[in-house]
């Protein structure tokens, strides 16, 4: 999943972020509302973690106006204020769920991979195939001409990535924005050290390469 967090409280989003990253999903932040909704408008989320109350502009005031907008991304609503009332309020401004703080990160994961595959009016794609290679999203699994192969979490997210543009040129610019959600120098060796590894585990022992290497461009999975 690529989640949208909008939490004011700098401790609780790194966290967030950090637990979402840790269980194979991509996360990027916004302090306030305003930033938030000029993110959420024009990225391309697949979930939403909206606080209530933000600096600059307040959650329900964001997810009202992303709706009218015609932006039907799931919201789950996080807020101190759990009467029936407040839930009420919230789901009725365009909210999909309310969590009340404090919250357990495995209930908030739960209930974000539900919003997930209801996807608003998406469909969701689980399984993603280029030639004899298959992954498969939800059993987090990764086949090769029928050989299952065991990647790190940070491996399945950039060969998920790399499938969803297959036959496309992907740039270490996309890939550190997609897979690291790093926004700085793209020379970094983050990427060629993850490629290899990635690239040994897909293709030793096969007939032919998949994942090559454009000089000067990027990467691209082919088979």
């Amino acid at each position: 999943m690529k989640i949208l967090v909008i939490e004011d409280d700098r401790e609780a989003a790194d966290y967030m972020v950090k637990a979402f990253d840790e269980a194979g999903h991509t996360a990027h932040q916004a302090a306030d509302g305003e930033t938030g909704f000029a993110m959420a408008d024009a990225g391309d989320y697949d979930v939403m973690i909206v606080d209530r109350m933000l600096p600059r502009r307040d959650g329900l005031s964001v997810i009202a106006d992303l709706r009218s907008r015609g932006n039907k991304t799931p919201v789950l609503i996080l807020s101190a204020l759990g009467e029936v009332d407040d839930r009420v309020t919230g789901l009725r401004a365009g909210g999909d769920d309310y969590l009340t703080k404090p919250f357990a990160f495995s209930e908030l994961l739960a209930r974000a991979e539900v919003l997930n595959r209801r996807g608003g009016s998406k469909e969701v794609e689980t399984v993603y195939r280029t030639g004899d290679l298959e992954l498969d999203r939800l059993s987090h699994t990764v086949k090769r001409a029928g050989r299952e192969i065991i990647l790190q979490p940070r491996e399945f997210r950039l060969l998920e990535y790399l499938m969803r543009n297959a036959g496309r040129v992907v740039t270490r610019t996309m890939l550190l924005e997609n897979v690291w959600d790093y926004h700085f120098d793209p020379q970094t060796n983050v990427i060629d050290v993850h490629v290899s590894r990635l690239r040994g585990k897909i293709e030793k022992g096969f007939d032919s390469a998949i994942l090559h290497t454009i000089r000067g461009a990027g990467y691209m999975l082919k088979a």
